[in-house]
């Protein structure tokens, strides 16, 4: 219908949550968001006076019931990261559009249902939409650089360079983050996982993982498995590997930075990392100032995903990436966080069977 506006509702108003809503609220023009939910009275009480006749909830499942009476049609999904398969799932057996944030689940089995509630969902509603929010994938610069890939301008892309490194928080947050994040490479690396798959082909085939980390600035992460710096390599079956790297201590601040190298030529993404154009000269020299946090360099991807994901809801085109990919990630990031732990190279056959005695897990 010409003019007509997605109803979207927000569950989660977190940092990225709030991120969401006023993207929706205000930066997409053919979306209408209609509701929030969070189980916290003062993220409700921040999206009352900033979202001006955005109905609230407390609870997700109140929101799903009366919103629909209302017309709903979409959920962004940006709540805890333990609850994003159970509140995509809900909204995908509604026939909802569903929106989630990374990752569906740390856990491969869970974020697999996910996928497998979208399946059956499609038998009824055909025209429903469901992605994962890999949000470098909106970005202009990785764009360009996959655009020109494919074009043949750097040959067959045949090694990825990738890091997601955040500037220290020297509140230790993160320490008890680790406790549900799904650790290091599930939750930051995650990212460069997916622009792995996405740059080597959404069905490349994981030949083996291996991985290493220290606690440099937080040795309590590793009550909980994790470090704070690591390092993986993964190979893929027809001779491709993606170098990886993930930190959470940058003095400085966001430096997520990506390298393609092919046989004909290689490209560079953020490698000198700025804010602005603006040179500050100083007694000690001249520098640039940095992204302080991850959004500051992703804003506008964010705001690129929530106008196409609203575009593919009302012009009924196919999303922008398949839902099954962001279950792929979660395999691949939960066999390096297994590879960090014990310290072991974790081989599997083409057939994504694991190479070893124990349980066999399938990529």
């Amino acid at each position: 219908m010409v003019g007509a506006k997605l109803k979207v509702a927000i569950a989660g108003l977190g940092r990225m949550g709030a991120r969401h809503a006023a993207h929706f609220y205000g930066l997409t023009p053919r979306a209408e968001l209609v509701a929030a939910s969070s189980p916290e009275q003062k993220e409700l009480d921040w999206a009352q006076t900033t979202l001006p006749g955005v109905r609230t909830y407390l609870d997700y499942d109140e929101m799903l019931k009366e919103e629909i009476k209302n017309g709903l049609q979409a959920v962004i999904v940006s709540s805890a990261t333990v609850v994003h398969a159970e509140q995509a799932i809900k909204a995908i057996k509604l026939g909802l559009h569903v929106l989630c944030e990374k990752p569906l689940s740390t856990n491969v089995e869970i974020s697999q249902s996910v996928c497998t509630a979208y399946r059956e969902s499609q038998k009824k509603n055909p025209n429903q939409k469901v992605i994962c929010g890999f949000s470098r994938r909106f970005d202009a610069s990785y764009r360009d650089a996959f655009e020109k890939m494919q074009a043949g301008l750097i040959g067959t892309p045949s090694v990825f360079k990738s890091q997601t490194c955040d500037k220290l928080d020297p509140s230790g947050f993160f320490v008890e983050y680790a406790r549900f994040s799904g650790g290091i490479f599930v939750d930051c690396s995650i990212h460069d996982i997916d622009l792995a798959l996405w740059f080597f082909g959404e069905d490349s085939k994981v030949k083996s993982v291996s991985a290493v980390g220290i606690t440099a600035v937080e040795p309590d992460l590793r009550k909980y498995n994790d470090r704070d710096n690591a390092v993986a390599v993964i190979e893929f079956y027809g001779g491709k590997i993606a170098q990886l790297y993930c930190s959470r201590m940058m003095a400085a601040g966001q430096e997520d930075t990506s390298e393609i190298i092919g046989t004909k030529g290689k490209m560079s993404i953020n490698y000198s990392p700025m804010s602005n154009l603006v040179n500050i000269s100083e007694a000690t020299g001249i520098r640039r100032e940095i992204p302080p946090h991850y959004y500051g360099r992703f804003r506008e991807a964010f705001i690129t995903e929530a106008n196409e994901f609203t575009a593919c809801c009302l012009d009924s085109t196919e999303p922008p990436m398949k839902l099954e990919g962001a279950v792929n990630a979660v395999r691949i990031g939960q066999a390096l966080q297994e590879s960090l732990i014990t310290g072991k190279r974790i081989e599997f056959t083409e057939n994504g069977d694991r190479v070893s005695e124990e349980p066999r897990a399938r990529l």
